[in-house]
């Protein structure tokens, strides 16, 4: 039987030995997804047609033995609310939120008790004790309140439990444990009413204390058969966890000191090719079970086999590899089945909804009148994958960030969107009506973004899945809500909406036997695959690590003979062990890295293999990394094509100004991307005022104020004025650049004040010059001046423009200024040589005061210029204007000789900007 899958030796089984009463054989798995196998094994066994045989789940068996109902983790916690509530004191009620972060534990240990048959007022009340030991002591005038109420807690456990068991049992309902006790007391009823059945157990390992009842109770009766699948390696060797538990019952059922145990194989010793792969990141993975899949299909297509992936599984050992997979799948995979639980956490849609909550309770303890909506809040919804394709509302999200809206009215919002989808209205509908009308928003929310997506595309059906999930979610909790009004606040809705979908899961149903197969963990038992593609084979993710999610101690579990993290990963060690048995080509991934979250030394299983390697298996281990090339980065390289040299000569028509030029001395691809491709920053809400943003609003204030002044001499009388004026020009200012952005608290507030202080500190040095006797007169403010620059070495005429911050005649010198909102020293407009100067950026700003000097030249009318900077970081300098060589006696007015040595740097640097042969290279800073 060797290289023969496990099912297809139980459709064997059931061929021969079960074939005259195949009508009555019930055949058992320990999972819902192999029974499709398992017909397709019987289907390739047999020649005529044959009745098949029921097969079921042993969670559905056991549903069917007990006659009761499962109900899900959210409805079992609401119920046990109820419950809570009808046998807590009035006093001591906590609301669901609370009640729910320790219920879901306490839930859990009651499925244990029940699973194991253990007497439950035993355990809690030992559970007590404990905690009364803890507290010993502690004298009893001692304890506090909030002890008593502690304490109190640990004796009401078995109320609850009992509480609890009875009402569901009432209810004809119940949760897993629940069930399997109650099909245990059922047992003998169950048995005698089905005298012409046979039941057929096959592929089980870990069995808890009630199946093992059950199914012992059937072997005995002479109703039942039970096949392992196990192997004789794990079976053997006593310290091995992958047969822990078949050991055990090898060694403890009655039923096997006369009869055989069946079956032990050979299969796990048979040739295997088995490589482990390390790499970085999970995305890593991803890429490498892409390039491996591609791989098999390609010499499965050399072998006439046209790329089949039946036979191939890719075993994802963290659920959060999905989506990442799934993009790295070659376009040749065709067929794809996934099968396997992801959790509602990472659901694109979940996260849409909570995006959602986030933003609808913002708003409602902001302000509940008004309906303030936060503009982060808004364009994390607009610009989510689930809606920006469909909503239409790209022109108000570009809205928002021109005009600065930081918090936008539910009013406002629906302005600035005078066409709304329904999409958009649903998701910004108000939510005032109390919890229901939300919850059938969202339904509603959810529907039409179902109706979206289509059917024809892979990803948007995968999507779909996700969205019905949290679908499904939603109208539990409706349902819910309307049976528990007493709950029924907005402000505990999204409380109850994280509790619960901690507890939901997206669940993918494919086409089993078609295509590659990607599953979690549990859903590989049973079958067998060729090749298996196994990832995150880290320690704390395969195996889980020990989580203690669970009010019973350690040793408390040891001695009552619950499941310890000590058996969780001995079922880890034999579905990964189950899994490489009868394949051949084994690839194991995992994260190499060691810092991060996703981080971890790689598997004990990676280890145990490379220790125990048999001789029949060739194992390799390779570390992937990203390697970076050989040589050192290649800066780009942009050679001038005749559409760039256009488009030169366009910015050389309509005026080259000094920044482009600035920009080009930083760095040539710069200028290339910002003034030949006219590439612009993307627009954004500035949440907090940016320094160029306050710099702006510094020129324009100072623009207004003196604007009255232009062509006079300026008076004390007249900085006096201004300085009443500061306040609402600033405030002005701010409005009409930063638009719609809050100024009135935070660090807006702080450079709101800020701007006022440099307004006001900038007239009082004005006003200290005045009172000193400088006669000061207003040329031009904020004015754009342009002058033709012709020279032999250039192509073409040049035109040198820009913005002049100010003109001002002081005491018979012209003098040009610039403003800069940061600092300045005197060295950055000094030069000392003329030397390299359009070569180095510290000159930038001499390059910029001179580019003025000489636009103005013409309009000086012979008359002194001087050209420099106020800095407002600097005021205590003053003016500080360009001078030549400062160990000399220094003279800041602009001759001849510094204009001509100036316009010779200038030619030198516009030549190379304009010649056609050198092309824009880019400079590695």
């Amino acid at each position: 039987m060797t290289n023969t899958s496990f099912l297809d030796k139980i459709a064997t089984v059931l061929i021969e030995n079960y074939l005259d009463n195949l009508s009555n054989t019930i055949v058992v798995l320990p999972n819902k997804r192999a029974k499709i196998f398992l017909i397709e094994a019987l289907k390739n066994q047999v020649t005529t047609n044959i009745l098949s045989p029921e097969i079921i789940s042993i969670e559905d068996f056991v549903q069917n033995i007990a006659g009761i109902r499962t109900i899900d983790p959210i409805e079992l916690l609401f119920e046990f609310y109820e419950v809570y509530l009808s046998i807590t004191d009035k006093a001591n009620q906590q609301s669901f939120e609370l009640f729910a972060n320790w219920a879901k534990t306490l839930l859990q240990d009651f499925n244990e008790i029940d699973r194991y048959l253990l007497e439950p007022s035993h355990v809690l009340s030992y559970l007590k004790d404990i905690e009364d030991i803890k507290k010993w002591g502690i004298e009893v005038e001692n304890k506090t309140a909030l002890l008593e109420k502690y304490i109190d807690f640990w004796k009401l456990l078995p109320n609850y439990y009992q509480s609890l068991y009875t009402h569901l049992l009432n209810k004809g309902i119940g949760y897993q444990g629940l069930i399997y006790r109650e099909a245990v007391n059922n047992l003998n009823h169950f048995s005698n009413s089905v005298q012409e059945k046979q039941f057929v157990f096959a592929g089980f390992n870990a069995l808890n204390a009630a199946e093992e009842k059950i199914i012992q109770h059937l072997i005995a009766s002479d109703q039942a058969k039970i096949y392992w699948d196990v192997d004789q390696i794990f079976l053997n060797d006593s310290y091995h966890d992958a047969g822990l538990f078949v050991r055990r019952f090898k060694e403890n059922w009655k039923h096997y000191k006369q009869h055989p145990f069946e079956w032990i194989v050979n299969d796990f010793s048979q040739t295997k090719n088995i490589q482990v792969i390390g790499t970085p990141k999970t995305i890593g993975q991803a890429k490498i079970a892409g390039s491996i899949i591609e791989n098999v299909i390609n010499e499965s297509r050399s072998l006439g086999t046209e790329g089949r992936l039946d036979k191939v599984a890719v075993v994802l050992g963290e659920e959060n590899l999905l989506v990442p997979l799934l993009y790295s799948l070659p376009s040749t995979v065709g067929a794809l089945n996934i099968t396997m639980g992801y959790s509602s956490k990472n659901n694109p849609a979940q996260i849409l909804i909570a995006k959602l909550f986030k933003m609808h309770t913002n708003a409602l303890s902001r302000n509940a009148k008004n309906y303030v909506l936060y503009y982060k809040d808004v364009l994390d919804i607009l610009t989510h994958p689930l809606v920006e394709p469909y909503a239409k509302t790209s022109a108000l999200v570009h809205t928002i960030n021109q005009n600065n809206y930081t918090f936008i009215t539910h009013h406002k919002l629906m302005e600035l969107n005078a066409i709304p989808s329904e999409l958009f209205l649903l998701l910004f509908q108000k939510w005032e009506k109390g919890s229901i009308p939300v919850l059938e928003t969202i339904s509603k929310l959810l529907q039409t973004i179902k109706e979206n997506l289509s059917n024809d595309n892979e990803e948007e059906k995968i999507t779909k899945a996700f969205v019905f999930a949290i679908f499904k979610v939603i109208n539990k909790l409706i349902n819910y809500y309307s049976k528990h009004e007493h709950i029924d606040k907005i402000e505990t809705l999204y409380a109850i909406y994280k509790q619960v979908i901690d507890l939901a899961e997206v669940s993918f149903e494919g086409e089993p036997l078609n295509g590659l197969q990607i599953m979690g963990v549990l859903e590989s038992r049973v079958l067998d695959f060729d090749t298996v593609i196994v990832t995150s084979m880290n320690e704390g993710k395969f195996p889980a690590g020990k989580s203690q999610n669970s009010f019973i101690p350690y040793d408390v579990k040891r001695e009552l003979g619950l499941p310890t993290f000590k058996e969780k990963d001995a079922i880890y060690t034999y579905h990964f062990y189950h899994l490489l048995q009868r394949a051949k080509n084994i690839y194991l991934l995992y994260n190499t890295e060691s810092e991060g979250l996703d981080a971890g030394e790689k598997s004990r299983f990676i280890t145990q293999l490379e220790v125990e390697k048999q001789n029949n298996h060739t194992l390799t281990h390779e570390i992937y990394n990203a390697v970076l090339p050989e040589t050192a980065y290649q800066p780009m390289v942009i050679p001038k094509s005749e559409s760039v040299m256009l488009r030169l000569k366009e910015i050389a028509e309509k005026g080259f100004s000094p920044s482009a030029l600035t920009s080009y001395i930083r760095n040539p691809i710069q200028f290339y991307f910002q003034k030949i491709l006219r590439i612009s920053e993307v627009e954004e809400v500035e949440e907090n005022i940016a320094l160029n943003t306050l710099g702006t609003i510094i020129h324009e204030t100072l623009k207004v104020l003196y604007e009255p002044f232009i062509g006079k001499f300026i008076s004390e009388s007249d900085i006096l004025n201004c300085f009443k004026q500061i306040d609402a020009e600033v405030l002005k200012q701010f409005k009409l650049v930063y638009k719609e952005g809050e100024i009135k608290k935070g660090r807006n507030l702080l450079a709101f004040e800020v701007a006022k202080r440099n307004v006001s500190n900038f007239l009082k040095v004005e006003l200290e010059s005045i009172k000193n006797g400088d006669a000061i007169k207003i040329i031009a403010l904020e004015q754009t001046f342009g002058r033709t620059f012709n020279h032999p070495n250039l192509p073409f005429p040049v035109l040198i423009k820009g913005n002049v911050d100010r003109i001002e005649e002081r005491n018979g010198v012209i003098r040009i200024i610039d403003y800069k909102t940061g600092k300045v020293e005197k060295a950055s407009v000094t030069l000392k040589s003329w030397n390299r100067l359009t070569e180095d950026i510290k000159s930038d700003k001499i390059i910029q005061v001179l580019a003025y000097a000489f636009m103005y030249e013409h309009d000086a009318k012979g008359k002194p210029i001087e050209a420099g900077i106020i800095s407002f970081k600097n005021l205590k300098a003053g003016f500080l204007p360009f001078n030549f060589k400062e160990d000399k006696e220094v003279n800041s007015i602009i001759n001849e000789e510094i204009l001509s040595n100036y316009l010779e740097q200038m030619v030198l640097l516009l030549s190379e900007i304009l010649d056609q042969n050198i092309p824009f290279e880019e400079k590695i800073i």
